[in-house]
């Protein structure tokens, strides 16, 4: 379908009841469910769609659980993803296999489209290649503010709840400071490409794990057949290394992976600190989502499948604000947002320290290749499914 396109002198006509800035998965799910709930949406992203992205091209049982619930359980598949049933990992020359509760692989760009062709096709209006930020309007009680940047062209939309999915980077909130970001110190920074020439032993079907003194590196098979390469890097290896291709390079050798030759010549994708947390993570008539309300290192896909748990999971609450907002929505979305996503945060904050420290990551690989079964046990409860369940008639 070819994506609809709204002027932002438009947009600015409009009385919004959601503005959500942000069209990657959290984005474009909130969006689609805000809308086949009755509200009218407006979707705001600040890059060409489609777009090209690396990162999250793994969608692990979880994710893919809550996409079924949604209505949109053959949507990866109709694209083309490709199953994922094993975990390769590497570490220090060795290397050991274990079975995964079955996911996808697929690219990003086709993913992130498909979603937003689907929130299209359920009443929302999209807005590409347009920045935004959030006005602190502190004097506006029935809605928000937000500033729209088109090529030069400027206006201002206002909506009576804004929800910010824009990501681990954004600047969405620049102008309104009640909301903070706090980056772990010693924070790894992200980094990912895709080769086309690659040694066979990345087959598909596998997530191949390398893991280093100073990071790791991710790598999957995409339905094209190119290779998805993802990696956090302590800031010290890439400083040292010069570049992410020989940073990951270097991991891949400590692992005892098979060399890439293409990695130098990549074009190579970065991302700022990745492991955050915003606080709070609402505001007057303000919701984070996905990345923008935290982010930790990702282990099997759970950075995609808790974007798209919390999309899920916010909108009941967005919904009730439309017409009466209160601090008490603020506090619930803030429980509601922990007990969804504490557990899973902290699991991935425990592995990602536990790599960091030789002695503990050579423990748990000896367990891994040494007792199987509670492995998998691990692997499984990493993956199962937390799908929110609403029962209100306001929400389908």
């Amino acid at each position: 379908m070819t994506l609809s396109r709204l002027a932002i002198e438009e947009a600015a006509r409009i009385d919004w009841d959601v503005i959500v800035l942000g069209a990657g998965p959290a984005g474009a799910l909130g969006a689609r469910r805000l809308a086949m709930a009755g509200a009218r949406v407006l979707l705001v992203e600040k890059k060409e769609f489609p777009r090209r992205k690396v990162c999250g091209a793994c969608l692990n049982a979880d994710a893919l659980g809550v996409l079924a619930s949604e209505g949109l359980g053959t949507l990866v598949d109709d694209q083309g993803g490709v199953v994922i049933r094993e975990f390769h990992l590497g570490l220090g020359g060795r290397s050991v296999r274990l079975p995964l509760p079955a996911g996808r692989a697929l690219s990003r760009a086709r993913f992130d489209l498909a979603l937003v062709e689907e929130a299209i096709r359920s009443g929302v209006d999209f807005l590409p290649e347009t920045l935004a930020s959030v006005d602190a309007d502190a004097g506006l009680a029935g809605g928000r503010a937000v500033r729209l940047d088109q090529r030069g062209a400027a206006a201002t939309a206002w909506a009576k709840v804004v929800v910010v999915a824009a990501g681990i980077g954004h600047h969405a909130l620049e102008r309104d400071p009640a909301i903070g970001m706090r980056v772990a110190p010693g924070s790894r920074i992200g980094a990912g490409c895709t080769i086309d020439d690659f040694p066979a032993d990345y087959g598909s079907g596998a997530i191949h794990m390398a893991v280093g003194r100073q990071g790791y590196v991710g790598l999957v098979r995409l339905e094209d057949g190119r290779l998805n390469v993802g990696a956090a890097f302590d800031r010290a290896l890439v400083r040292r290394m010069g570049e992410p291709g020989r940073a990951a390079a270097r991991v891949l050798e400590e692992a005892g992976f098979p060399r890439i030759a293409g990695l130098d010549a990549a074009e190579w994708q970065g991302t700022p600190g990745l492991t955050r947390r915003a606080r709070p993570v609402a505001g007057r008539r303000l919701i984070l989502i996905g990345d923008a309300a935290g982010y930790v290192e990702p282990f099997t896909g759970q950075g995609m499948a808790c974007a798209l748990a919390s999309a899920q999971a916010a909108a009941p609450i967005i919904l009730r604000g439309l017409d009466s907002w209160s601090a008490a929505l603020e506090r619930a979305w803030s429980t509601q947002h922990d007990a969804l996503l504490g557990r899973r945060y902290w699991l991935c904050l425990a592995l990602a320290a536990a790599l960091r420290r030789p002695i503990i990551a050579r423990s748990l690989f000896a367990c891994a290749a040494w007792t199987p079964t509670v492995s998998r046990m691990m692997i499984h409860h990493v993956n199962k499914p937390h799908i929110f369940v609403e029962t209100s008639a306001s929400c389908p």
